[in-house]
């Protein structure tokens, strides 16, 4: 993870660095709450950005359109149950302020804002993943590997420290290969709403590196509700999209 701001050593052992690079995403429009969202910081040639599912920016075919997102921000390293709201524009001048990307098999659900590190206030600390920490469907990972899924399922959290949760899962298919010609993979885990955006994490040589972006839950469309339990298979898209989303314009 790199650091961006200095946090003292009692709480760099105390909180996992992994834990400060996710935040909760609350959509609005104007002031009227919409939904709940996870999002992640993620630096690349010292330029910031909070990625989240691009659905929770823009979603055309449930109508859900906020034009602001909310993120919370740790802003005394003392004393981490003290928070503070920040608010983050979706258009200027009517022209949205997310990037997003295409490839092969469509529209990608993942987004890119990019943040003004001054606006965010000196006191502001948390961690961000940048390229170095990031696995892409080159890279040897086998299906069954853990993972962990970090966010805030059903705006869930750490109420008092403001922290997200871990959920656990699995690759549940061949690491490398698009899944039915997407750019995702899939993961067997329990999700709900409210972690559209969380980071897919695994663990190589003690240290996080991020693999995907957990955006959607798959599903059977003929499955009986009555007689089959949900799949618990989750749509992951691959890391490297961050590599074009982030790209210098």
């Amino acid at each position: 993870m790199q650091k961006e701001k200095s946090i003292p050593n009692k709480l760099t052992t105390l909180i996992e660095p992994l834990l400060l690079s996710v935040t909760p995403v609350t959509t609005k429009f104007g002031s009227q709450e919409l939904t709940k969202a996870t999002g992640f910081f993620f630096v690349r040639e010292n330029r910031l950005y909070l990625i989240t599912a691009r659905h929770v920016v823009l979603d055309e075919l449930t109508e859900h359109r906020p034009n602001n997102l909310v993120i919370n921000l740790h802003i005394d390293p003392e004393n981490i149950t003290v928070t503070t709201d920040f608010s983050i524009p979706l258009y200027r001048d009517g022209q949205p302020l997310w990037r997003e990307a295409y490839d092969s098999g469509g529209r990608v659900d993942v987004c890119a804002i990019e943040l003004d590190r001054h606006a965010l206030g000196e006191q502001a600390f948390f961690e961000a993943f940048h390229i170095d920490q990031m696995l892409g469907p080159e890279d040897d990972v086998e299906v069954g590997t853990s993972a962990l899924i970090v966010g805030f399922p059903l705006g869930f959290y750490d109420t008092l420290h403001r922290l997200p949760v871990a959920r656990h899962a699995l690759i549940a298919s061949s690491f490398g290969i698009r899944f039915q010609g997407f750019g995702y993979f899939l993961t067997d885990a329990q999700m709900h709403r409210g972690s559209s955006g969380a980071p897919v994490v695994v663990k190589v040589d003690y240290d996080w590196q991020l693999i995907g972006i957990h955006t959607s839950r798959m599903d059977m469309i003929n499955r009986d509700k009555i007689e089959d339990d949900h799949l618990n298979l989750n749509c992951a898209w691959y890391a490297n999209i961050l590599l074009s989303l982030t790209q210098k314009a």
